[in-house]
């Protein structure tokens, strides 16, 4: 494996990290938009915020590590996509501001009656931004694959780049798995928090499971007539872990079934993780398809080395940090999420 490869390796435990992890919580911003109204999906939301409230904004740091090393260790690919993909990158950032503005004021908000309109704006604005925002990644994601993004400072077309069949895939499949994942999370939050909901989000679960296999499915000819270098790698170099994605996520609809919601979890944790490797399997060894590898588009060899320097110390000191506020979220130490408690005590890691 050479420099420039393990450099994106690194960055693309990054971008899985964020898959999952911000996955979940975009997810639960989409059940807090289907939740129903005020008095009907109160329990819902109150059960989202308190799972993701401890632990939401530490997953945004998976976002920026990627955006820097990608920046730092690959300048020339990384300056392709920031100018091609202007537009759903500000509607990405754009999201994040706006999602995470909405979730604390609606939190912090008392009772009452004009407090209350206050809360609905920004609960909305939340839910809205929690869809969006994946949406967006989704076509930058598609807009990458589908070979839409040649090298060059603002080469591609603005908005064929990313409004175009693979990308809209991509934001649909994007929401679809955010929505998947943070159920089958929730699951496992409502079993010890608010059982009376576990029954409601177990369906939730498995339907939007269902969903994320009828849009693959869907996908597969998308692929195939949209982007036909990509659907040959995951059909050869990617189709191993592709195979181990689809396995995935049918154990954890069977295991939803039988109301096993932990190794759901796990399950369908690993069925987002094959897929996010599968697809770079399938698009190796190009950086930007048809348009410049991974080893044309690294920088410096200096540079290369001084990134996986520092991405290594960094992770001396960031993933066991991490690993200790997801585990005093799971065992309820951090304190309740909202101004207004959800059964039980405590914050819980989505």
């Amino acid at each position: 494996m050479t420099l420039a490869e393990v450099v994106l390796v690194l960055a693309w435990i990054g971008v899985t990290a964020y898959a999952v992890l911000a996955g979940a919580d975009f997810g639960a911003g989409f059940w807090d938009l289907t939740a129903g109204g005020a008095a009907q999906g109160r329990s819902m939301r109150h059960l989202a915020e308190h799972a993701i409230a401890p632990v939401w904004e530490a997953n945004h740091v998976w976002l920026i590590y990627v955006f820097v090393v990608l920046w730092t260790g690959f300048p020339r690919p990384f300056a392709a996509m920031a100018s091609t993909l202007y537009i759903p990158l500000t509607g990405v950032a754009i999201g994040v501001i706006l999602r995470g503005a909405a979730f604390a004021f609606r939190k912090s908000i008392a009772d009452g009656e004009v407090d209350l309109k206050l809360e609905r704006a920004f609960g909305a604005t939340f839910a809205a931004s929690s869809v969006v925002t994946p949406f967006f990644l989704g076509t930058v994601a598609g807009a990458v694959a589908s070979g839409r993004v040649p090298l060059g400072n603002a080469r591609g077309d603005a908005v064929r780049s990313w409004v175009n069949p693979t990308s809209i895939l991509g934001g649909t499949l994007a929401v679809a798995t955010c929505s998947f994942v943070a159920a089958v999370f929730l699951c496992v939050e409502a079993e010890r928090e608010e059982p009376a909901l576990t029954e409601s989000l177990r369906r939730k679960a498995i339907g939007a499971g269902l969903v994320c296999g009828m849009v693959a499915s869907i996908g597969v000819a998308v692929l195939k007539a949209d982007s036909p270098q990509l659907f040959h790698g995951l059909t050869h170099r990617g189709l191993p872990l592709v195979i181990v994605s689809g396995l995935s996520g049918l154990a954890a609809l069977v295991l939803l079934r039988r109301r096993q919601f932990r190794p759901a979890r796990l399950s369908g944790a690993l069925a987002v993780v094959a897929i996010v490797w599968g697809w770079a399997a399938g698009q190796y060894p190009d950086i930007l398809i048809g348009s410049v590898t991974i080893q044309d588009g690294a920088g410096a060899r200096a540079t290369l080395m001084a990134v996986t320097v520092a991405v290594i110390a960094g992770a001396v000191v960031l993933v066991p940090s991490l690993l200790i506020l997801f585990r005093l979220a799971q065992r309820g130490t951090l304190g309740g999420a909202t101004n207004r408690p959800v059964s039980g005590t405590g914050g819980a890691c989505m």
